[in-house]
């Protein structure tokens, strides 16, 4: 399980072999809220399908707070390695413990109490409320699993190996899709069972990850005395994660405040938006890979000053995931409610999930160059930039284009849906004219330093 060195050598095999995994990881993922989903679709109630929608959809958007969070540990880990700064890597994952395990802790004491406020703040309907405010709260509870996941995901990243997390999720979906059964089918806990079913396989994930870390390979020596609060080191992670996050944070409160407006439609419509948003985890696998990918390649190159190398890796990146990407969209397109159907068995339910996934189907093109852009800018250290582009998407488009599409008559998921290519379309357009921009600048000063 040794670490990868992304300086040397060929550019599209060890992306490649890199970004697979991370997908891979990506999809079993996914699966977590996907088979509850599908399970809570096929053996409870439209009201437990609306509970786990929307519960997850908050629960998503806080991992993905975390995700970037844990994003600046990749970042500062690569860089160091670029730089052959080795001991100093090993503090910086030590550093890392203590932040993370703080940031944990004080989301659960805010969300647990706080499940009541937010399916409120989300319109959760009527019938859903108390199933919805369940499964937060049970899903909260296990906030440092959640955490712990993500952060030892980045650091493997950020050593150039992306195995270990796939094997630990591996096992946690597996776990997974057992428990859901049992608790949904056996017990008919709905909701509630799905959301414990995974709390507790995040838990064996996170316990699986800390056995497999003592027979990982490491370019650095790593001992229990490194765990504690650094200042500098600290601040280098915040840095560099502090902008995703708070872009990732409120790229989930833009899908949050769509998900609120479906919602007032009533519950098929929010049903089906559910039924969807899971379809598009799965959908947008290969850009969501490769922009996690790139952001650990680039960041060793840009460590050791290879700029040429990253912008390759950004150019193969956009190739694959616009291959994929065109074949995807056909599919959500036109055979949209084959995949809905695959996690409701209700006719409203998959015709309202496929007029909102024909919208994505565009997406699928656009986020093929998008999320290749944000992992390079991310590699490079560009966050605050990455942070100004998603602010511009969430607020300036994405949240005023799906309010004023559901006062459109007759209403349809489809036209609130064409928000987030709308939203797409133009963080693309920014992302290409920074790149040639302020991007090449800032590299040629690099150059000449």
């Amino acid at each position: 399980m040794a670490s990868g060195n992304f300086t040397e050598g060929k550019i599209l095999a060890p992306l490649l072999k890199f970004a697979l995994p991370v997908m891979l990881a990506l999809l079993l993922q996914s699966l977590y809220g996907a088979v509850d989903l599908m399970i809570v679709g096929h053996f409870a109630s439209s009201a437990d399908v609306s509970a786990v929608s929307t519960g997850a959809q908050i629960m998503m958007t806080v991992t993905s707070v975390l995700a970037g969070l844990s994003m600046g540990t990749t970042i500062v880990i690569g860089q160091l390695l670029g730089k052959n700064e080795n001991e100093q890597a090993g503090k910086a994952v030590g550093a890392s413990i203590v932040y993370f395990a703080g940031i944990a802790l004080l989301m659960s004491a805010l969300m647990v109490p706080g499940g009541s406020f937010l399916a409120g703040l989300m319109n959760a309907p009527e019938e859903a409320f108390s199933r919805t405010v369940s499964y937060i709260r049970i899903c909260s509870s296990g906030l440092i699993f959640i955490t712990a996941y993500n952060l030892l995901g980045a650091l493997f990243r950020g050593l150039g190996n992306s195995k270990i997390p796939l094997m630990t999720v591996a096992i946690a979906a597996v776990i997974n899709i057992v428990l859901d059964l049992v608790f949904v089918r056996v017990f008919g806990m709905g909701a509630s069972g799905a959301a414990l079913a995974t709390v507790i396989s995040q838990g064996c994930s996170v316990l699986l990850s800390l056995v497999l870390i003592r027979s990982a390979e490491m370019p650095f020596l790593f001992h229990r005395d490194m765990i504690r609060f650094d200042m500098g080191i600290t601040k280098q992670i915040t840095g560099f994660g502090f902008p995703i996050a708070l872009a990732d944070f409120l790229v989930g409160i833009s899908f949050l405040i769509i998900l609120a407006i479906v919602n007032s439609l009533g519950l098929m419509a929010s049903a089906g938006m559910g039924v969807a948003e899971k379809v598009c985890g799965f959908i947008m696998l290969v850009p969501s890979a490769f922009g996690q990918s790139m952001a650990s390649f680039v960041a060793q190159n840009y460590g050791a000053r290879k700029m040429d190398r990253a912008k390759t890796a950004l150019r193969m990146g956009i190739g694959v995931s616009l291959a994929f990407g065109i074949i995807m969209g056909y599919i959500s397109f036109f055979h949209g409610d084959l995949l809905c159907g695959i996690f409701s068995n209700d006719a409203e339910v998959i015709a309202q999930g496929w007029e909102y996934l024909k919208a994505y189907a565009i997406d699928c093109l656009l986020t093929s160059f998008f999320f290749c852009y944000t992992g390079y800018f991310n590699g490079c250290g560009y966050t605050k930039f990455v942070m100004a582009q998603s602010m511009i998407g969430a607020f300036g488009v994405r949240i005023p284009v799906s309010w004023l599409m559901s006062k459109v008559k007759p209403v349809s998921l489809f036209k609130v849906g064409m928000a987030t290519p709308a939203s797409s379309l133009v963080q693309t357009v920014l992302c290409i004219v920074y790149m040639h921009t302020i991007a090449k600048k800032k590299e040629q000063e690099m150059s000449a330093s």
